[in-house]
């Protein structure tokens, strides 16, 4: 769908008043300007006799004609040169503002004082009562502001009157600035194809008000039977008027009732001329099914501010959002490591541009490579260390356990290992909810590797924690941009079990919980977010279909192809032993579980290590014994048939 145009070419056959409105508009630059003069000319001789009229109370004699007459040609020609000055011949079709307004004070406050310095320096013989120039000020002021409010009513009220029957009623939502600059914009368009019949806002209090000269006739539960009403088929939605969780439930309720819903653009987007309306893209907060998480800060630039952090991973999705926020603390020196060479370039522009003036420092490194991590570690001696660097995808790592285990649980062992002998502090891992209950490849690594971490705790200074969160809308390679491509294709979009659900986060939400994990977590401790009620993803591809102007079934199918490798029906929060404690985040807990022998675990994943090159059976085995709660796909296979 290419989105709404509200544009009408004006030609034969229409009201005649459009050619009134915008005759200066077709006009010649030359012309407007003499156009303009002619229009202030009366206005000036007319303000200047009133002015006299009013103070000699009508009593106007030859005495006071001869001074009017001797006076005006002056008085209208300095004026006339003022306004074009100040800018004020140009721009009579635009709308009245406040600070047009103000410059028109301004043109005529100074228009009068010129005036009575030419009166006393060159028609001392002639004199103009004080009070004229006083009155003159004011019934200039308006007169003009007047006429151009005259220009503006018959644009905005005068004309839709006359247009109405070809106009599409609609409903705006959002009673706010860019609210009403949207309903200014549709009623005082000539080429608009929309008329408003109304405003609805989530504040019902503000029912009864009016914006732009349209009154707010209800409350967002109000919507769909208002537009039932006035016969309206499309509802427009102002981008900043509503959360998220809103927008879905009023796309909802006029799917059912065969309303279209647009969420539209901010009104810095509607050209002057041609005003276009297009639906924005699906907003990842559209799709989250609860309000965002805004994670508690306070703390965080005691922790951060002029300290040297290190981000493993950076030129990822999670890596680079946490690189981005962890600028805004103001650290002495931010570190970042990553082996992707563009990812890395992209990322140092962008942070550069952020904040110019911050010590960033690009580091070209594989993690598995302990000699360079530890000449990085030694060379920057970072306080804080951010380890986000880690395969991701289910599916892949199936058919690479050996990848798998080196990438995940060996490169974050090494980097553990070394982080206490160069002085860093504090050490925070980033997990997922795969590694709970693991039925994949990856789930298993994470999970060990989360073991290791967590056996370190109290054998040095340095604080080993972990942070476990869902999936992370939006980031490279997720479902949302694999859903978007397929959209934009004509569909299909594909989903694996019409059962499959998981928890959901933003990127930003996870790179605040990571680093807010480094206030809140102790030693040794796994932190989670309370990510709400998980998604079903055939919900989710529904809501994207819907929420791009789509109909699912109609526009775009949905298709179910089967789970993949590795992938669960559903994620669970609690790993097997695992109880949930709450911390002084209401929105953050720790996983809390009994913690293995350190030399026992240590030894597990060396071993594991150490048959990372072998077969995929024997790492599988391998990885089972260290992870008791992870089934791999043979024995979940055979278990399925003997059941």
């Amino acid at each position: 769908m290419n989105g709404l145009r509200i544009q009408a070419a004006v030609g034969a056959g229409e009201a005649p008043s459009k050619w009134i409105v915008h005759f200066g508009r077709q006009m010649p630059w030359l012309a407007r300007r003499g156009l303009a003069i002619l229009v202030l000319l009366p206005i000036f001789v007319g303000t200047f006799y009133v002015s006299h009229y009013l103070r000699f109370e009508g009593q106007l004699g030859p005495r006071e004609m001869w001074r009017f007459w001797s006076a005006v040609e002056a008085a209208v020609l300095i004026k006339l040169v003022v306004f074009a000055w100040f800018g004020l011949l140009r721009g009579w079709a635009r709308f009245v503002t406040f600070d047009d307004v103000i410059t028109l004070v301004e043109a005529v406050t100074v228009s009068i004082v010129l005036m009575v310095l030419v009166e006393r320096l060159f028609l001392a013989n002639r004199p103009t009562p004080r009070a004229v120039f006083l009155l003159d000020w004011g019934t200039t002021i308006v007169a003009v502001a007047g006429l151009r409010g005259l220009l503006r009513i018959i644009q905005e009220r005068s004309l839709p009157l006359f247009l109405l029957g070809d106009k599409q009623p609609t409903l705006i939502v959002g009673a706010n600035p860019s609210g009403e600059a949207l309903v200014r914009a549709i009623q005082g368009s000539l080429r608009s194809a929309y008329h408003v019949a109304g405003v609805i806002d989530v504040d019902r209090q503000r029912i009864g008000t009016r914006i732009g000269g349209v009154r707010v006739i209800g409350g967002l539960e109000d919507a769909c039977p208002l537009a039932l009403r006035h016969g309206v088929a499309e509802v427009l939605i102002v981008g900043d008027a509503l959360s998220g969780k809103q927008v879905r439930r009023l796309v909802e309720e006029a799917r059912r009732q065969s309303i279209g819903v647009k969420v539209l653009p901010s009104y810095q987007q509607l050209i002057r001329g041609t005003v276009v309306i297009r639906p924005r893209p699906v907003a990842i907060d559209d799709l989250l099914r609860r309000e965002p998480v805004e994670l508690q800060m306070s703390d965080l630039r005691q922790w951060l501010e002029g300290r040297t952090l290190l981000v493993t991973g950076s030129a990822g999705s999670i890596g680079s959002e946490i690189c981005r926020q962890l600028l805004e603390f103001k650290p002495k020196r931010l570190v970042l490591v990553d082996r992707s060479e563009t990812g890395q370039f992209f990322l140092e522009r962008q942070l550069r541009e952020m904040m110019p003036e911050a010590q960033v420092q690009v580091c070209m490194a594989d993690i598995l490579d302990s000699r360079r991590i530890a000449a990085i570690l030694r060379g920057h001696r970072p306080e804080i260390v951010f380890h986000a660097a880690a395969y991701k995808h289910v599916p892949l790592m199936e058919s690479h356990a050996g990848e798998a285990v080196k990438n995940i649980v060996s490169a974050t062992r090494r980097l553990a290992d070394l982080a206490p002998d160069h002085g860093v502090e504090s050490f925070v891992m980033i997990s997922t909810d795969k590694a709970v209950n693991p039925t994949s490849v990856m789930g298993a690594c994470k999970r060990a590797a989360e073991m290791y971490v967590q056996s370190l705790a109290g054998t040095s200074p340095c604080r080993f924690m972990t942070v476990r969160f869902g999936n992370v809308l939006d980031s490279a390679g997720s479902v949302v941009p694999v859903f978007r491509q397929q959209i934009a294709a004509g569909g299909p979009v594909t989903v694996t079990d019409p059962r499959m659900e998981r928890f959901f986060m933003t990127i930003p939400e996870a790179a605040r919980l990571v680093i807010q994990a480094g206030v809140i977590g102790n030693d040794g401790e796994i932190l989670l977010l309370d990510m709400g009620e998980p998604v079903r993803i055939i919900d989710l591809a529904a809501d994207m279909i819907r929420l791009s102007g789509l109909r699912v079934g109609d526009d775009i199918e949905i298709e179910i192809t089967g789970l993949r490798p590795g992938e669960k029906l559903y994620e669970e929060l609690h790993a097997e032993g695992e109880t949930h404690v709450p911390t002084r985040h209401p929105k953050i807990v720790i996983a809390d579980s009994k913690r293995r022998d350190p030399q026992q675990v240590r030894r597990a994943v060396e071993h594991l290590e150490s048959l990372a090159d072998d077969s995929q059976a024997v790492i599988l085995d391998s990885l089972r014994r260290l992870v008791s709660e992870y089934v791999p796909p043979q024995q979940r296979a055979s278990q399925t048939r003997a059941a």
